[in-house]
């Protein structure tokens, strides 16, 4: 028998709450979104990956409205990359974290904003932006978490109460793919 991939086997369990989750409980079937969702969540267990944003200092940008001023100075696919970032990053903390997202704009330049509007914002800016690479995510998708994201941050609370709902054993655990 041969050991498995730690990461393999966490991109499995967020790939079947999200399918459970978005399929089963919210209906929606949409295999592309589902899967960008759970990849998301697969990085940000990382937490290089989710301040993973530079300034020109190559200090890690902590807040929303620090990564706005970084995606203005860049241009084409890199401009892409921090409005997916964004809406990312947005997108997590605002469907897993809501109470963090209270909390954490109480301080410093992310006060002044609503991240779910700028979210959405972001994921419109990068569906805008092509993408010469085949492993970025498709304009469509990220169009779609554009006009869908209160539904998918929505999506990520209610992944958030499955997965505490399976830790204190009072639910069953989700199907996990092979």
């Amino acid at each position: 028998m041969h050991p498995q991939n730690p990461s393999n086997s966490i991109r499995k369990f967020f790939a079947g709450l999200a399918e459970y989750t978005f399929q089963t409980r919210l209906g929606v079937a949409d295999p592309q979104l589902v899967d960008y969702v759970s990849d998301m969540l697969t990085r940000f267990v990382r937490n290089d990956a989710m301040y993973r944003v530079r300034n020109g200092k190559g200090k890690p940008v902590l807040q929303v409205a620090e990564m706005l001023m970084e995606a203005q100075q860049r241009v084409g696919e890199a401009k892409r990359d921090v409005h997916r970032h964004i809406g990312d990053f947005t997108l997590f903390w605002t469907g897993l974290y809501p109470e963090s997202v209270d909390k954490s704009r109480k301080l410093g330049m992310d006060m002044l904003l609503d991240y779910r509007e700028q979210g959405k914002r972001a994921y419109w800016i990068a569906s805008k932006i092509e993408s010469s690479s085949q492993n970025d995510a498709p304009s469509e998708i990220l169009q779609r978490l554009s006009d869908g994201f209160e539904l998918c941050a929505y999506g990520l609370r209610e992944i958030r109460n499955e997965w505490e709902r399976s830790d204190d054993g009072d639910a069953p655990k989700p199907f996990l793919l092979n």
